[in-house]
């Protein structure tokens, strides 16, 4: 498996990285995305990235965070870019949930990240909560002048969102909420999009799956999530596996073909 979203530069995982990696690794887990939310954590993330030769990484901004970053440039992010363990530009996206962070500030970052995503033909890692129409209306626009590749992370929109963005050969990645027993109009729209678009991710260290809820999140339930989709389409776990591994190698093409 392949966990395509793990956040292990923060205090979570602060004591005990390398015991929760093996246990990763024990439960299958030989790959792992490590995402970047601040351009100021980019050299933890990196670090990590590079001490373990199953670990990739991001560079990017979070929504919550560009209020912290307002003079960020496409170079920021097109510069870390170029190691060679960097993989994907984000995380960013809309997130008007909480309102830490300007609308139009995210926007402007958003707008940027995916310029970066352009220049570097790199995936970009999106984040969307309560943005719904003005994600799928940005997209549209920014995809119709240059093309890039949208994976929209941890998918929780609607219907109409995975529509539009399948338009513009997104991805999806499905994480512990897929098992979480009110998350059924989650699992509606998941169904609905094909299996081929769909890669799996823990987002640990939060939204541990059904049944460690509540507990911190490891990338070793990654099972679990892949469970949950197998449950979803009443197919063999193993064959999910498969199937999601080599969508994400499909996607993070950089981690089979370093530059």
């Amino acid at each position: 498996m392949f966990d395509t979203h793990v956040n292990l530069h923060g205090e979570a995982y602060e004591y005990d990285l390398q015991d929760v990696l093996t246990r990763a690794r024990e439960a299958g887990v030989q790959k792992f995305l490590a995402i970047c939310d601040r351009l100021d954590n980019f050299e933890s993330v990196l670090a990590i990235a590079k001490d373990n030769q199953d670990i990739w990484c991001s560079v990017g901004v979070h929504p919550h965070h560009t209020k912290d970053f307002p003079d960020l440039t496409v170079e920021d992010l097109t510069s870390r870019a170029t190691q060679s363990r960097v993989v994907a530009i984000g995380e960013t996206g809309l997130d008007f949930h909480y309102g830490y962070s300007a609308e139009d500030a995210q926007v402007t970052s958003l707008r940027l990240h995916i310029e970066a995503a352009r220049r570097t033909d790199l995936p970009l890692i999106l984040h969307t909560r309560e943005a719904d129409e003005l994600m799928a209306g940005i997209l549209e626009e920014e995809y119709e002048a240059g093309v890039f590749q949208p994976l929209l992370h941890c998918y929780t929109g609607g219907h109409e969102l995975a529509r539009r963005a399948l338009k513009l050969n997104a991805y999806f990645s499905v994480s512990g909420i897929l098992s979480f027993k009110r998350a059924d109009d989650v699992r509606d729209v998941i169904q609905g999009i094909p299996l081929e678009r769909i890669i799996l991710e823990t987002d640990c260290p939060y939204l541990a799956p059904t049944p460690f809820r509540g507990r911190r999140n490891e990338p070793a339930y990654l099972q679990h999530v892949a469970e949950a989709l197998a449950n979803l389409h009443g197919q063999d776990v193993e064959d999910i596996k498969q199937v999601t591994q080599e969508n994400a190698l499909q996607l993070f093409q950089k981690v089979q073909n370093p530059s």
